[in-house]
């Protein structure tokens, strides 16, 4: 039996799906698209050609079907059970672009890679970038979580951030209307970004590159990033280290099938051969439920889960003990 069956739902959109010129994909694997390299179907992915694409396609799909962003897949972990609705999967044609727009200003596409964005204002001479040369994930990704390292924060830089909402109408959101915190940001959840505007400011180059060589050298050092993995598993507490807590409740290397705790950084997920979503998943939730019983202290996810569970997989949120 089939997960999800994206040919009924596509067929359901009618001869307006005609006029689209991006590519709809019925029943997509979503294991091709994670970094985890684990995960069921998406019942109908879209990778649009551009924004007015976008538009097009958005204001055929009826309310009642879920639509959500895939990204990269970097911080993205998926369900065996699949993907019900549409995910929307932004192509580098359409929404990769980068460019200067004014004095120590950047216009950048929401699937641009957060390292080429630090690539762009270092060969421009703009510093406040520095930090994403160390975040594996894009733009859009940086936006909607307010992406972070080594001291610096997406919610400094921003201007002004557009995108298109659940019907199809575009947006112009300022820095503010964004609503950030940590590892988050309060703007509507229906919204997908397209693009943003950023802002620095001018720094020496040498500068810059021996900051971003920093990050290089931090991340190889004590990060697997090599492996197949979704980068940090859950946000540090307020005044905690997540991979202290993880460590200090004995969880560095503890593995569920072919899920691991990495030796290395023991706040990095990895699959280390055939994991499941499910083995992925439930090594989260003990890694939380051991934590809790050693410090009394509740890891949140940073990975955003996402999908069905399969039947007899649940794994499900827990304040105390987890459960499956």
């Amino acid at each position: 039996m089939k997960q999800v069956d994206g040919t009924k739902l596509l067929a359901s959109l009618g001869e307006g799906v005609n006029a689209l010129r991006g590519r709809l994909t019925p029943d997509a694997p979503m294991d091709r698209v994670t970094w985890f390299r684990a995960g069921g179907l998406a019942e109908l992915m879209f990778q649009p050609h551009d924004v007015d694409d976008l538009v097009t396609f958005l204001k055929l799909v009826p309310e009642e079907v879920p639509v959500m962003v895939a990204g990269v897949g970097s911080n993205l972990l998926v369900r065996d059970g699949g993907i019900p609705g549409v995910v929307i999967r932004l192509s580098a044609k359409g929404f990769g672009d980068i460019e200067l727009v004014g004095d120590n200003r950047v216009k950048a596409g929401a699937i641009c890679p957060d390292k080429n964005l630090a690539a762009m204002t270092l060969d421009h001479g703009i510093g406040g970038f520095f930090f994403y040369y160390g975040i594996p994930g894009t733009v859009g990704g940086a936006l909607r979580m307010n992406a972070g390292a080594n001291g610096g924060e997406t919610r400094e830089r921003v201007v002004e951030v557009h995108a298109v909402d659940r019907q199809g109408e575009k947006h112009v959101l300022s820095n503010a209307d964004m609503g950030y915190s940590y590892r988050h940001s309060s703007a509507p959840k229906d919204l997908i970004f397209t693009h943003a505007v950023f802002e620095g400011y001018p720094e020496d180059k040498a500068k810059i590159r021996a900051d971003m060589d920093a990050v290089r050298q931090h991340r190889e050092t004590v990060q697997p990033i090599r492996e197949k993995t979704g980068g940090s598993t859950f946000k540090n507490p307020e005044g905690h280290s997540a991979w202290k807590l993880i460590d200090e409740a004995g969880c560095r290397g503890m593995m569920i099938g072919g899920a691991q705790m990495s030796p290395m950084h023991c706040n990095f997920m990895i699959n280390t051969g055939q994991a499941s979503g499910y083995e992925l998943e439930y090594l989260g939730e003990t890694v939380r439920q051991r934590v809790m019983e050693h410090s009394g202290v509740k890891l949140e996810w940073e990975i955003k889960r996402i999908g069905k569970f399969m039947a007899g997989y649940e794994v499900r949120e827990f304040l105390g003990r987890a459960t499956v």
